[in-house]
């Protein structure tokens, strides 16, 4: 993710976390962190981006700071490509763990956590704006083999980094 990207990325981010959207600034913000953060964007043949995801990691841990793919593409290995990216690059900033919050009423998105390996460590009780509670989840690095039924990283090549 480029400052370029950071208006469609927050167009995004407020149609699809209205209640949670972080405000535009965070992601100039985040961007002007690099030796702590990583951000990138997953976009189409047209150019249009249909994702975003990024990564802070201070070794030994790595915090999935955000992920979001459009409604109209879930389903299509976006997520699972983005998250990918977000473990590898953990790894190479040299974290032994990576964590995350995903809310308690998300069941789609605790599915794909799980099935990457993350294991919910513990609940942060009304997390969330509107109440809702956050399950933080855990990968142990140690264990992460690459996504299930693939080769380590053969997902990165569907994501677009640009850093």
């Amino acid at each position: 993710m480029t400052e370029a990207d950071v208006p469609a990325v927050d167009a995004l981010e407020k149609a699809l976390f209205p209640a949670d959207a972080w405000p535009t600034y965070m992601f100039y913000d985040e961007l002007s962190q690099p030796d702590t953060r990583t951000y990138y964007v997953a976009v189409d043949a047209l150019g249009t981006v249909i994702g975003y995801a990024g990564v802070m990691c201070i070794p030994p841990i790595a915090d999935v700071q955000t992920l979001a793919v459009v409604p109209e593409r879930e389903g299509q290995g976006i997520g699972t490509a983005l998250l990918a990216t977000l473990i590898d690059q953990a790894r190479a900033f040299g974290a032994r763990d990576v964590l995350l919050e995903v809310r308690a009423d998300n069941p789609r998105a605790q599915r794909l956590y799980r099935w990457f390996g993350f294991e919910q460590i513990h609940i942060r009780p009304r997390y969330y704006r509107d109440g809702a509670d956050a399950l933080i989840m855990q990968l142990v690095l140690a264990n992460w083999t690459g996504v299930p039924g693939q080769r380590a990283g053969a997902t990165q090549a569907t994501t677009e980094e640009t850093q």
